[in-house]
């Protein structure tokens, strides 16, 4: 016998949706409402979902897609509190829908919705396993990519097709469809950091996808701010290292070690100066030249070591002066280390370097969960 409250809940009991549509969102509000609409219309006669993944947008994005998705319940929204990262998102939103397919783009309304339909037919007819929307393919159109960007974008692109071995015309792309299930196979071995998570993809599956390329118009931006920075060029290194390295270095790690050797740098020259131009005690100039070399790597770590993390504000100040005390606990542990080894070992050489290392990783690591810790 069924009931009135059985045949109800058969009636709302709904499959897994066909294909799942990941919006990564930093500062979105006001192309949400366009890009869903959008999505929505090129999807006709396909059963979708829209998953936004937003990482805790200041201008209101996360609420803006809460509004949407109370209007149509093929649309929802992930708020990521304390995560940030483009790569991280696409993979969160990913893993979170149960649809047969995923497809990621931008939600800046610079990439062509249109396409979704043919790249999803593709794939159903097996002719590939991972379809590109693609800027450089013959036939695209890169109205929205600056010159700048179009030269860093083609050298980026053949230094990846030549030491990674990816050939693809984009595989800097934002704009991709595949199966879920490929997804769930390669996550444990892709990055959370940085924005190439096609490349990432393609390079973790060394070869074992076939690709289907779609050339396509690459847009003007409508609303709000471009996320490519600095940053950008960094986020590609360290893909690149992780995969040279197979993940076995941080290049965050990496990044503080590179501002530490310039703080040395800063340490010897603020150190000469006040040697030449001061009759200050050596205790006194040395003191204050570490002082300055601490809150020199302190500025260049927050600006690109962890650029995703920035202080700043009253934060700012607080995180200096923390980072300024870590150090100097650091420095003492360095040559506490240091002396130890020396005693023992009576090699010089081993003694400084394991010394140096020690005051690093201690450095690197009380910073991270003190300073820069995720918020």
């Amino acid at each position: 016998m069924v009931t009135e409250a059985s045949a109800t809940s058969d009636a709302s009991a709904r499959a897994a949706p066909e294909l799942a549509v990941i919006l990564p969102t930093f500062n979105e509000r006001a192309n949400l409402p366009i890009v869903t609409a959008r999505i929505a219309q090129a999807l006709a006669g396909i059963d979708w979902e829209i998953v936004i993944v937003d990482d805790n947008s200041p201008d209101g994005t996360g609420e803006e897609a809460n509004r949407i998705a109370a209007q149509d319940r093929r649309i929802r929204c992930i708020h990521r509190i304390g995560r940030r990262g483009l790569a991280g998102a696409c993979i969160e939103g990913m893993l979170a829908t149960p649809a047969k397919y995923v497809a990621v783009m931008d939600a800046d309304l610079q990439h062509d919705e249109a396409l979704l339909a043919r790249m999803l037919a593709t794939l159903r007819d097996g002719k590939a396993d991972l379809a590109v929307a693609s800027r450089f393919a013959e036939g695209a159109v890169q109205a929205g990519l600056s010159a700048n960007r179009d030269r860093a974008s083609r050298f980026s692109i053949a230094v990846v097709n030549r030491f990674l071995k990816v050939d693809l015309t984009d595989p800097m792309s934002g704009f991709f469809m595949l199966e879920r299930r490929t997804v769930e196979e390669l996550a444990p071995s892709l990055s959370t950091q940085g924005f190439k998570i096609l490349l990432d993809i393609v390079a973790t599956a060394r070869g074992r996808l076939r690709v289907a390329e779609f050339p396509f118009t690459f847009g003007q931006r409508q609303h709000g701010d471009s996320k490519l920075d600095s940053r950008v060029a960094l986020d590609f290194a360290q893909l690149l290292l992780a995969k040279f390295t197979d993940d076995a270095v941080s290049f965050r790690f990496v990044l503080f070690c590179i501002v530490g050797l310039s703080g040395v740098g800063v340490h010897m020259a603020v150190l000469a100066g006040l040697h030449d131009f001061t009759a200050w005690r050596f205790d006194v100039t040395q003191a204050v030249a570490t002082v300055i070399a601490i809150a020199w790597n302190f500025v260049f770590n927050n600006a690109f070591t962890y650029r995703d993390q920035r202080l700043t504000g009253w934060r700012y100040l607080r995180g200096l002066v923390s980072f300024e005390v870590i150090c100097a606990i650091g420095a003492i542990s360095n040559v506490g280390i240091a002396s130890l080894i020396y005693g023992q070992q009576g090699a010089w050489w081993l003694a400084g370097l394991s010394g140096a290392l020690m005051g690093a990783v201690w450095n690197y690591t009380v910073s991270a969960a003190f300073v820069w810790r995720a918020r």
